[in-house]
């Protein structure tokens, strides 16, 4: 029952601010250890080697704390560790937060979106801030929530703190770019490991609880992502919510030309897609829930 526990206790409470803003959250703590592996380790000739094997001790140091937790007495330190490690609430604040400012102007939105997503929002018109918008939510589900709880359910807490340690460095030295191409690609490439059956397990978990979408179409659209996992949970809700997601977008004033996903669905969207799409992530959760309840009641 930790996992039914930890689930709801973050779907209540999410990130309270009166806790974080008094101690720092364990995301970043995993942040500040990861930049300072970032500072002293990548130099050299040797950036890949150093990168393996950070990223190495870090998954090795996240999964002999997640045994040394489980070793305390009681079940309710586990629960909150769950807890606290997942993002529902989070998640959904965060879009629900762009899908209101949309209603009150297209200046509030393309702050509000900024803030979850890393493309350039200032020129965006309102479909585009819908679309970016509802794509955050569908990657976000799968990193923040379906994995967490998958690699939960499979090793507990030494497997969900793996994962985010390991989700935490892909975020922050994953890229590829002249700094990080070497050093942050063990961190990616594990990354991209772990979540292969997550992001698989939220097209599932998204099929089931919308319309039941052809699965033909997102079995089509997921590889037409740049990322090897993203493009599921989004090829997913895409066809869910019978809309057009990806295509073009500018990163660092150059435009991209990514093809759309559904390419035949609805592009003009609307704030009430953002609604739409925040019942899709509820809905997902819900089922989940109930998978873990089942399974803690009768495994």
């Amino acid at each position: 029952m930790t996992l039914v526990f930890g689930m709801l206790l973050d779907a209540i409470f999410g990130e309270p601010r009166w806790l974080w803003n008094r101690v720092p959250h364990p995301a970043v703590l995993m942040g500040r250890l990861i930049g300072w592996c970032d500072l002293r380790f990548n130099k050299g000739s040797r950036k890949r080697l150093m990168g393996v094997m950070t990223i190495a001790e870090l998954c090795i140091a996240a999964g002999v704390l997640g045994w040394l937790i489980q070793l305390v007495p009681g079940y309710w330190l586990d629960v909150i560790v769950v807890a606290i490690l997942l993002a529902q609430k989070s998640l959904v604040e965060h879009v629900q937060a762009v899908g209101d400012a949309l209603r009150l102007s297209l200046g509030d939105a393309r702050r509000s979106v900024a803030m979850i997503v890393s493309r350039d929002t200032k020129d965006m018109d309102a479909p585009a801030v819908a679309r970016s918008a509802i794509e955050s939510a569908a990657e976000n589900l799968s990193d923040g929530v379906v994995a967490p709880v998958f690699w939960f359910a499979v090793a507990g807490l030494p497997g969900l703190l793996i994962y985010k340690i390991t989700n935490t460095a892909d975020s922050m030295i994953g890229y590829r770019t002249p700094k990080h191409e070497e050093f942050g690609w063990a961190s990616a490439k594990f990354d991209d490991l772990l979540n292969l059956i997550p992001a698989r397990l939220t097209v599932a978990l998204i099929w089931a609880v919308t319309s039941r979408p052809n699965p033909r179409g997102i079995l089509k659209d997921a590889p037409l992502h740049r990322s090897p996992n993203a493009g599921w949970p989004e090829a997913a809700m895409a066809h869910g919510l019978n809309i057009a997601l990806s295509g073009p977008r500018s990163y660092d004033g150059e435009i991209k030309d990514y093809p759309f996903v559904n390419g035949d669905g609805e592009r003009s969207l609307t704030a009430d897609d953002i609604d739409r799409a925040v019942v899709v992530l509820w809905k997902t959760w819900g089922f989940m829930l109930s998978l873990a309840f089942a399974i803690a009641i009768f495994w």
